[in-house]
């Protein structure tokens, strides 16, 4: 009887382990194959130095933008970097249709419509970052989606966020990295360590006027009211009204006025005088840091997550 019971215990146990799920050994499924690769994409570049539209490989002209962007004797992984985000930047762009609506192409050669772009400094140096990248992009882990691929040319050695470099509220960038330290100053020219700008009071009330909207009156004073979190200044007073300070760097010269990272603002004989350091809006790669990261031996893909977070960087073409 006590046999009889057990055998069927087991015969009931045999059964349900057949039936449940996940008991059965299965080959286990295969992973999903990668995308496909396509083909390398053909843009239309408008020359705007001579009216000229043509056709060039898109590999061709990053070239070119890496060549006017970065300096061709630094390290190639610091130019290969500068490769990836010059390529997002591109296809971003391109597939916003911003020149389109101006020139009926894909990109120009300025530097105020899309990007800098020079094809006389391409060297082997530069050929060989491209080509090392070759095809790679940068996208969000979100959706996918090419990220705003900016960068500067020296963040002070600390880096700020879309909203406090650049007042982009435009849209959430969640993938930038504000705050990070790169250590740039260590190797920058001494002309980002420090400087100082003299604007007479004059051009700066009529820059306030234009970006408020306000005569701020006789600017007889000048003072940080805000600091983003990386210390860079958000908003300026300047007279009586308040002056956003990424608007303020552009009205007076983004030249001059080489970022918002200040360490003085007064007014003194007439002049508006500004001191800081750094150069740039500061939001994204730093490019003496990624110099600096590369003579650290990072790799290009390193140095581009060093900066940015929540990012894909894809191989899309062959």
């Amino acid at each position: 009887m006590l046999r009889r019971l057990l055998s069927r215990l087991i015969l009931l146990l045999l059964a349900a382990l057949i039936l449940v799920p996940g008991c059965v050994n299965r080959p286990a499924p295969k992973p999903a194959p990668p995308a496909p690769l396509g083909d390398e994409p053909t843009i239309s570049l408008f020359v705007n130095k001579t009216g000229e539209k043509k056709n060039i490989k898109l590999e061709e002209y990053i070239q070119g933008v890496v060549a006017a962007e970065m300096d061709t004797k630094w390290p190639v992984n610091a130019l290969a970097a500068q490769a990836i985000l010059a390529r997002t930047f591109t296809m971003e762009n391109i597939k916003e249709g911003r020149v389109k609506q101006m020139h009926g192409t894909d990109a120009s050669t300025s530097v105020e419509e899309f990007q800098a772009y020079d094809p006389s400094k391409i060297n082997d140096s530069v050929r060989q970052a491209v080509e090392r990248t070759r095809g790679e992009v940068v996208t969000t882990t979100r959706d996918g989606s090419f990220i705003h691929a900016w960068f500067s040319a020296c963040d002070g050695g600390v880096s700020a966020t879309a909203e406090e470099g650049l007042a982009y509220t435009k849209e959430p960038t969640p993938y930038i990295k504000g705050g990070v330290q790169d250590g740039c100053l260590s190797i920058t020219e001494p002309k980002n360590k420090a400087w100082e700008a003299r604007i007479p009071v004059a051009q700066v009330r009529a820059a306030a006027q234009k970006i408020t909207g306000k005569d701020p009156g006789p600017v007889n004073s000048a003072s940080i009211i805000k600091k983003g979190p990386s210390g860079r200044a958000e908003q300026i007073k300047i007279g009586s009204e308040t002056v956003g300070g990424p608007a303020l760097r552009l009205a007076l010269g983004s030249e001059k006025v080489r970022s918002m990272f200040l360490t003085d603002v007064r007014v003194e004989g007439g002049e508006l005088v500004l001191a800081g350091k750094g150069f740039g809006h500061g939001v994204g790669m730093c490019q003496w840091g990624a110099r600096h990261l590369a003579e650290q031996g990072k790799s290009p893909e390193e140095i581009v997550q060093f900066y940015f977070k929540d990012i894909n960087i894809q191989k899309q073409w062959k």
